[in-house]
């Protein structure tokens, strides 16, 4: 499918790091409350029943915000959830592979490290790529650093949406103007926040100001 670069100026990743009492179900809800264009629900230790049940109810709200749901990696719950679509990275299934297992209609994300890698993943049938880490992050210890030329060289070798992450904060954001990316993937600036609504509605005005988009 063609992907729709005005879905991605803010891609909200979650993680249970930051709860702090709360429900993901809340912090997701406050987060599209703040304007976030595209959720990825991202679970790494919940058992295959309780992620399918989760991705259900997390899809019903998103819908109630006219937001799509990105399933990171399970390509299976992504299907059976009814989600718009699947992320994937270098290390999981081949793109051309979960492609025919999700069919032409659903959305599949590809993270990309470099050129050849982003121009692979176009024609193996990515609507869109996730490229970082673009700076320092804490959240994924094994990413590897993008510089910003490589960043800017990737939009360029494609045509479908980058979206920047890795370490993306209100306050580095600027350092990406130019590079061509239609928006940024976040997750602890803004489920880390005490104010989640908040902190995704200063991100959302700092990308539009910064990135126009």
């Amino acid at each position: 499918m063609n992907f729709c670069k005005d879905l991605m100026p803010l891609y909200a990743v979650t993680d249970r790091s930051w709860l702090k009492g709360r429900t993901l179900y809340e912090q997701v809800e406050e987060a599209l409350k703040g304007g976030a264009t595209l959720i990825q629900l991202r679970e790494k230790e919940l058992d295959d029943e309780a992620f399918l049940k989760e991705a259900c109810e997390m899809l019903n709200l998103c819908e109630k915000y006219g937001v799509p749901l990105i399933i990171n990696d399970r390509v299976d719950i992504a299907v059976k959830s009814g989600a718009a679509g699947v992320h994937i990275g270098q290390h999981d299934l081949p793109a051309a592979k979960v492609r025919e297992m999700i069919g032409p209609d659903r959305v599949m994300g590809v993270s990309a490290v470099n050129v050849e890698q982003a121009v692979k993943a176009e024609q193996d049938g990515a609507d869109y790529l996730g490229v970082g880490a673009v700076f320092s992050t804490s959240t994924k210890l094994d990413a590897d650093n993008v510089s910003y030329d490589t960043l800017k060289a990737i939009c360029r070798a494609v045509s479908i949406p980058v979206v920047a992450i890795g370490g993306i904060t209100k306050d580095n954001i600027s350092r990406l103007k130019g590079s061509g990316i239609a928006g940024v993937s976040v997750v602890s600036a803004v489920f880390a926040a005490e104010d989640v609504e908040r902190a995704a509605k200063e991100l959302r005005e700092i990308v539009r100001n910064e990135l126009q988009v």
